[in-house]
Protein backbone atom coordinates (compact mmCIF):
# COMPACT_ATOMS: atom_id res chain seq x y z
CA UNK A 1 0.00 0.00 0.00
CA UNK A 2 3.13 2.01 0.85
CA UNK A 3 4.18 2.25 -2.96
CA UNK A 4 0.91 2.89 -4.27
CA UNK A 5 0.84 6.10 -1.79
CA UNK A 6 4.30 7.30 -3.13
CA UNK A 7 3.37 7.17 -6.46
CA UNK A 8 0.76 9.77 -6.24
CA UNK A 9 3.10 12.61 -5.83
CA UNK A 10 4.17 11.69 -9.53
CA UNK A 11 1.41 11.91 -11.04
CA UNK A 12 0.98 15.18 -9.41
CA UNK A 13 4.13 16.14 -10.71
CA UNK A 14 2.99 15.29 -14.65
CA UNK A 15 -0.31 17.14 -14.11
CA UNK A 16 1.51 20.36 -13.21
CA UNK A 17 3.43 20.28 -16.74
CA UNK A 18 0.65 18.99 -18.75
CA UNK A 19 -2.26 20.05 -17.18
CA UNK A 20 -4.92 17.87 -19.74
CA UNK A 21 -3.09 14.58 -18.81
CA UNK A 22 -4.68 11.71 -17.83
CA UNK A 23 -3.89 8.37 -16.07
CA UNK A 24 -5.27 5.17 -15.99
CA UNK A 25 -3.60 2.86 -13.03
CA UNK A 26 -3.38 -0.92 -13.00
CA UNK A 27 -3.26 -1.75 -8.86
CA UNK A 28 -3.01 -4.50 -7.24
CA UNK A 29 -7.10 -5.26 -6.02
CA UNK A 30 -6.30 -4.61 -2.46
CA UNK A 31 -5.15 -1.07 -2.83
CA UNK A 32 -7.57 -0.32 -6.05
CA UNK A 33 -9.75 2.65 -3.63
CA UNK A 34 -6.63 4.77 -3.66
CA UNK A 35 -5.93 5.63 -7.11
CA UNK A 36 -9.51 7.10 -7.71
CA UNK A 37 -8.46 9.72 -4.73
CA UNK A 38 -5.99 11.48 -7.63
CA UNK A 39 -7.81 14.19 -9.95
CA UNK A 40 -5.74 13.01 -12.86
CA UNK A 41 -6.68 9.30 -12.80
CA UNK A 42 -9.42 8.45 -15.13
CA UNK A 43 -9.55 5.10 -15.18
CA UNK A 44 -8.21 2.14 -12.17
CA UNK A 45 -7.88 -1.39 -13.33
CA UNK A 46 -7.86 -4.03 -10.20
CA UNK A 47 -5.46 -6.74 -10.78
CA UNK A 48 -5.18 -9.85 -8.86
CA UNK A 49 -1.76 -11.77 -9.45
CA UNK A 50 -1.62 -13.04 -5.65
CA UNK A 51 -5.33 -14.35 -6.05
CA UNK A 52 -4.62 -15.82 -9.28
CA UNK A 53 -1.63 -17.72 -8.52
CA UNK A 54 -3.10 -19.81 -6.08
CA UNK A 55 -5.65 -21.16 -8.34
CA UNK A 56 -7.52 -20.59 -11.34
CA UNK A 57 -11.18 -21.29 -11.42
CA UNK A 58 -13.78 -20.31 -13.77
CA UNK A 59 -14.49 -16.97 -11.67
CA UNK A 60 -10.72 -16.24 -11.80
CA UNK A 61 -10.69 -17.06 -15.59
CA UNK A 62 -13.32 -14.30 -16.12
CA UNK A 63 -12.04 -12.12 -13.90
CA UNK A 64 -8.17 -12.62 -16.36
CA UNK A 65 -10.31 -12.07 -19.44
CA UNK A 66 -12.07 -8.57 -18.42
CA UNK A 67 -8.84 -7.49 -16.86
CA UNK A 68 -7.38 -7.80 -20.32
CA UNK A 69 -9.95 -6.52 -22.30
CA UNK A 70 -9.80 -3.25 -20.04
CA UNK A 71 -6.28 -2.88 -20.39
CA UNK A 72 -5.81 -3.52 -23.73
CA UNK A 73 -8.98 -1.78 -24.56
CA UNK A 74 -6.98 1.48 -25.48
CA UNK A 75 -3.40 2.65 -27.00
CA UNK A 76 -1.38 4.88 -24.83
CA UNK A 77 0.89 7.33 -25.61
CA UNK A 78 3.00 5.46 -22.61
CA UNK A 79 3.15 2.79 -20.44
CA UNK A 80 5.28 3.27 -17.20
CA UNK A 81 6.11 0.50 -14.64
CA UNK A 82 7.23 2.37 -11.64
CA UNK A 83 7.77 -0.68 -9.67
CA UNK A 84 10.47 -1.96 -11.69
CA UNK A 85 9.78 -5.86 -10.40
CA UNK A 86 8.42 -8.98 -12.62
CA UNK A 87 4.95 -8.58 -11.78
CA UNK A 88 4.10 -5.35 -12.95
CA UNK A 89 6.39 -5.67 -15.79
CA UNK A 90 4.17 -9.02 -16.50
CA UNK A 91 1.39 -6.02 -16.76
CA UNK A 92 2.72 -3.41 -18.05
CA UNK A 93 3.11 -6.01 -20.91
CA UNK A 94 -0.47 -6.51 -21.48
CA UNK A 95 -1.17 -3.00 -22.51
CA UNK A 96 -0.20 -1.45 -25.86
CA UNK A 97 1.61 1.14 -26.45
CA UNK A 98 5.78 2.43 -25.62
CA UNK A 99 6.63 0.69 -22.61
CA UNK A 100 9.33 2.94 -20.05
CA UNK A 101 10.58 1.63 -17.22
CA UNK A 102 13.57 1.32 -14.63
CA UNK A 103 17.15 -0.14 -17.02
CA UNK A 104 18.84 -3.26 -15.01
CA UNK A 105 21.15 -1.48 -12.85
CA UNK A 106 17.79 0.49 -11.55
CA UNK A 107 14.76 -2.20 -11.23
CA UNK A 108 13.68 -3.92 -7.96
CA UNK A 109 13.92 -7.00 -9.65
CA UNK A 110 16.75 -7.94 -12.30
CA UNK A 111 14.79 -8.84 -15.48
CA UNK A 112 11.75 -6.99 -15.22
CA UNK A 113 13.61 -4.31 -17.51
CA UNK A 114 13.15 -6.62 -20.17
CA UNK A 115 9.95 -5.74 -20.88
CA UNK A 116 10.78 -2.69 -21.89
CA UNK A 117 11.21 -0.86 -25.00
CA UNK A 118 12.93 2.41 -23.53
CA UNK A 119 15.05 2.11 -19.90
CA UNK A 120 16.06 4.90 -18.01
CA UNK A 121 18.72 4.91 -14.88
CA UNK A 122 17.27 5.86 -11.49
CA UNK A 123 20.03 5.15 -9.14
CA UNK A 124 19.00 3.17 -6.17
CA UNK A 125 19.48 4.50 -2.66
CA UNK A 126 17.32 7.10 -2.68
CA UNK A 127 13.17 6.95 -1.34
CA UNK A 128 10.97 5.06 -3.34
CA UNK A 129 8.91 8.30 -3.74
CA UNK A 130 12.08 9.81 -5.24
CA UNK A 131 12.48 6.89 -7.28
CA UNK A 132 8.91 7.25 -8.94
CA UNK A 133 8.93 10.81 -8.88
CA UNK A 134 12.34 10.74 -11.39
CA UNK A 135 11.49 8.07 -13.55
CA UNK A 136 8.13 9.22 -14.49
CA UNK A 137 9.97 12.75 -15.13
CA UNK A 138 12.05 11.33 -17.38
CA UNK A 139 9.34 8.93 -19.49
CA UNK A 140 7.08 12.02 -19.99
CA UNK A 141 10.01 14.16 -20.79
CA UNK A 142 9.10 17.15 -18.09
CA UNK A 143 11.28 19.12 -15.08
CA UNK A 144 9.97 19.16 -11.64
CA UNK A 145 10.16 20.58 -7.87
CA UNK A 146 11.61 18.07 -5.67
CA UNK A 147 10.99 19.90 -2.88
CA UNK A 148 7.58 20.12 -3.23
CA UNK A 149 5.46 17.14 -2.67
CA UNK A 150 1.70 17.34 -3.62
CA UNK A 151 -0.41 13.46 -3.32
CA UNK A 152 -2.77 15.38 -5.20
CA UNK A 153 -6.01 14.04 -3.26
CA UNK A 154 -8.97 15.04 -3.17
CA UNK A 155 -11.41 14.94 -0.10
CA UNK A 156 -14.38 15.22 -1.91
CA UNK A 157 -13.88 11.75 -3.56
CA UNK A 158 -13.47 9.73 0.31
CA UNK A 159 -16.57 8.58 1.49
CA UNK A 160 -18.46 10.05 4.75
CA UNK A 161 -16.39 9.25 7.54
CA UNK A 162 -18.04 5.86 9.69
CA UNK A 163 -17.34 7.09 13.04
CA UNK A 164 -19.53 8.95 15.54
CA UNK A 165 -17.49 10.57 18.65
CA UNK A 166 -18.34 14.24 20.82
CA UNK A 167 -14.23 14.83 20.86
CA UNK A 168 -11.63 14.96 18.91
CA UNK A 169 -9.36 11.73 18.47
CA UNK A 170 -6.19 10.31 17.54
CA UNK A 171 -5.40 6.96 15.43
CA UNK A 172 -3.62 4.07 16.41
CA UNK A 173 -2.12 2.37 13.63
CA UNK A 174 -0.82 -0.24 15.19
CA UNK A 175 -0.40 -3.46 13.12
CA UNK A 176 1.98 -4.65 9.98
CA UNK A 177 2.65 -7.99 8.46
CA UNK A 178 6.36 -7.71 9.56
CA UNK A 179 6.99 -8.92 13.24
CA UNK A 180 9.50 -6.51 13.55
CA UNK A 181 7.89 -3.86 12.43
CA UNK A 182 5.37 -4.22 15.63
CA UNK A 183 5.76 -1.87 18.75
CA UNK A 184 4.84 -3.95 21.65
CA UNK A 185 1.24 -4.60 22.55
CA UNK A 186 2.03 -3.15 26.14
CA UNK A 187 3.64 -0.39 25.03
CA UNK A 188 0.68 0.42 23.13
CA UNK A 189 -1.57 0.05 26.24
CA UNK A 190 -0.05 2.31 28.15
CA UNK A 191 0.35 4.96 25.09
CA UNK A 192 -3.87 4.65 24.63
CA UNK A 193 -4.06 5.28 28.19
CA UNK A 194 -2.03 8.77 27.90
CA UNK A 195 -3.83 10.00 25.18
CA UNK A 196 -7.51 8.89 26.67
CA UNK A 197 -6.26 10.82 29.99
CA UNK A 198 -5.48 13.39 28.14
CA UNK A 199 -9.16 13.79 26.88
CA UNK A 200 -9.04 12.77 23.15
CA UNK A 201 -10.94 9.45 22.08
CA UNK A 202 -8.81 6.52 20.93
CA UNK A 203 -9.31 4.83 17.26
CA UNK A 204 -8.18 1.50 16.28
CA UNK A 205 -8.72 0.26 12.83
CA UNK A 206 -7.60 -3.05 11.36
CA UNK A 207 -7.18 -4.99 8.58
CA UNK A 208 -7.05 -9.08 9.17
CA UNK A 209 -8.45 -11.08 12.14
CA UNK A 210 -5.08 -10.54 13.86
CA UNK A 211 -5.29 -6.80 13.76
CA UNK A 212 -8.23 -7.53 14.84
CA UNK A 213 -7.85 -9.29 18.24
CA UNK A 214 -4.57 -6.68 18.92
CA UNK A 215 -6.81 -4.02 18.53
CA UNK A 216 -9.47 -5.49 21.28
CA UNK A 217 -6.52 -5.88 23.33
CA UNK A 218 -5.44 -2.52 23.07
CA UNK A 219 -8.27 -0.89 24.01
CA UNK A 220 -9.62 -3.39 27.24
CA UNK A 221 -9.93 -1.53 30.09
CA UNK A 222 -9.14 1.80 28.01
CA UNK A 223 -11.90 4.43 28.56
CA UNK A 224 -12.87 5.78 25.31
CA UNK A 225 -11.57 3.92 22.97
CA UNK A 226 -13.10 2.61 19.70
CA UNK A 227 -12.25 -0.65 18.06
CA UNK A 228 -13.75 -0.04 14.47
CA UNK A 229 -16.15 -2.53 12.47
CA UNK A 230 -14.54 -4.02 8.88
CA UNK A 231 -13.99 -1.05 6.70
CA UNK A 232 -12.80 -0.46 3.01
CA UNK A 233 -9.31 1.54 3.15
CA UNK A 234 -11.00 4.37 1.71
CA UNK A 235 -13.00 4.79 4.95
CA UNK A 236 -9.85 4.22 7.01
CA UNK A 237 -8.49 7.02 5.17
CA UNK A 238 -11.53 9.36 5.84
CA UNK A 239 -11.67 8.53 9.36
CA UNK A 240 -7.82 9.23 9.60
CA UNK A 241 -8.21 12.42 7.23
CA UNK A 242 -10.59 13.99 10.50
CA UNK A 243 -7.83 12.86 13.26
CA UNK A 244 -6.42 15.50 15.27
CA UNK A 245 -3.15 12.70 15.11
CA UNK A 246 -1.95 9.53 14.05
CA UNK A 247 0.75 6.87 15.72
CA UNK A 248 1.40 4.18 13.20
CA UNK A 249 4.23 2.21 12.19
CA UNK A 250 5.89 1.41 8.67
CA UNK A 251 2.50 0.56 7.08
CA UNK A 252 0.09 1.75 4.65
CA UNK A 253 -2.25 3.57 6.82
CA UNK A 254 0.39 5.43 8.34
CA UNK A 255 1.42 6.91 4.62
CA UNK A 256 -1.93 7.36 3.93
CA UNK A 257 -2.14 9.56 6.96
CA UNK A 258 1.43 11.41 5.79
CA UNK A 259 -0.83 12.22 2.21
CA UNK A 260 -3.48 13.93 4.02
CA UNK A 261 -1.26 15.69 5.77
CA UNK A 262 -2.77 14.75 9.20
CA UNK A 263 -0.11 15.13 12.34
CA UNK A 264 1.29 11.92 12.34
CA UNK A 265 4.09 9.94 14.55
CA UNK A 266 5.65 7.06 13.02
CA UNK A 267 8.01 4.44 14.69
CA UNK A 268 10.50 2.75 12.51
CA UNK A 269 12.98 -0.16 13.98
CA UNK A 270 13.57 -2.93 11.15
CA UNK A 271 12.71 -0.44 8.29
CA UNK A 272 14.85 2.44 7.13
CA UNK A 273 12.65 5.32 6.60
CA UNK A 274 15.25 7.55 4.50
CA UNK A 275 14.12 4.49 2.10
CA UNK A 276 10.36 3.95 2.80
CA UNK A 277 9.30 6.71 5.81
CA UNK A 278 6.61 8.35 5.54
CA UNK A 279 6.33 12.00 3.49
CA UNK A 280 4.13 15.03 4.15
CA UNK A 281 3.69 17.81 6.57
CA UNK A 282 2.90 17.34 10.20
CA UNK A 283 4.77 14.00 10.50
CA UNK A 284 7.44 12.73 13.27
CA UNK A 285 9.37 9.63 12.25
CA UNK A 286 11.26 8.39 15.23
CA UNK A 287 14.01 6.03 14.63
CA UNK A 288 15.33 3.25 17.11
CA UNK A 289 19.42 3.56 17.68
CA UNK A 290 19.64 0.37 18.15
CA UNK A 291 22.53 -1.54 16.97
CA UNK A 292 21.09 -3.78 14.12
CA UNK A 293 18.26 -1.03 13.27
CA UNK A 294 17.27 -1.07 9.62
CA UNK A 295 17.76 -4.82 9.38
CA UNK A 296 15.17 -5.17 7.11
CA UNK A 297 14.50 -9.04 8.09
CA UNK A 298 10.46 -9.27 8.58
CA UNK A 299 11.13 -11.50 12.11
CA UNK A 300 13.22 -10.35 14.56
CA UNK A 301 16.79 -12.54 15.19
CA UNK A 302 18.77 -10.70 17.87
CA UNK A 303 19.48 -13.20 20.42
CA UNK A 304 21.02 -10.92 22.73
CA UNK A 305 17.88 -9.81 24.22
CA UNK A 306 14.61 -11.46 24.84
CA UNK A 307 12.39 -8.74 24.49
CA UNK A 308 10.83 -8.66 20.54
CA UNK A 309 11.58 -6.47 18.23
CA UNK A 310 14.71 -5.69 20.62
CA UNK A 311 15.16 -2.29 18.47
CA UNK A 312 12.18 -1.09 19.94
CA UNK A 313 13.00 -1.76 23.78
CA UNK A 314 14.13 1.81 24.45
CA UNK A 315 11.29 3.48 22.24
CA UNK A 316 9.43 3.76 25.44
CA UNK A 317 5.84 4.72 25.95
CA UNK A 318 6.96 7.76 27.74
CA UNK A 319 9.27 9.14 24.59
CA UNK A 320 6.70 8.48 22.28
CA UNK A 321 4.08 10.50 24.35
CA UNK A 322 6.62 13.55 24.61
CA UNK A 323 6.54 13.69 20.73
CA UNK A 324 2.76 13.18 20.33
CA UNK A 325 1.66 15.91 23.05
CA UNK A 326 3.49 18.61 21.08
CA UNK A 327 1.47 17.61 18.36
CA UNK A 328 -1.55 17.49 20.43
CA UNK A 329 -1.25 20.38 21.93
CA UNK A 330 -3.97 21.85 24.51
CA UNK A 331 -7.25 20.90 24.35
CA UNK A 332 -8.71 20.72 21.18
CA UNK A 333 -12.61 20.79 20.22
CA UNK A 334 -14.25 18.34 17.46
CA UNK A 335 -16.09 20.29 14.70
CA UNK A 336 -17.60 16.70 13.46
CA UNK A 337 -19.96 14.03 14.60
CA UNK A 338 -19.86 10.77 12.67
CA UNK A 339 -21.84 7.63 13.53
CA UNK A 340 -20.21 4.05 13.51
CA UNK A 341 -21.01 2.03 10.88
Amino acid sequence: MGDVVHTLPALTDAARANATIKFDWAVDEAFADIPAWHSHVENVFPVALRRWRRGITSTERGDIKNFLKSIRAARYDAIVDLQGEFKSAFVARQARGPRYGYDGASAREWGAHLVYRNKLAVPKGEHSMARMRRLLAQALSYSYDEAVVDYGIVRERLPSPALQTDRPYVVFVHSTSWASKNWPEQYWRELAERVTIAGFCLVLPWGSEAECERSHKIAAGVANAVVLPPLSIAAKASIISRATATVGLDTGLSHIAAALEVPSVTLYGATDPNMCGTIGKNQIRITSEFECVNCHDTDCSFTKSAFKPACFEAMTPDSVWRRLEQMLGASVKSEHAYQIA
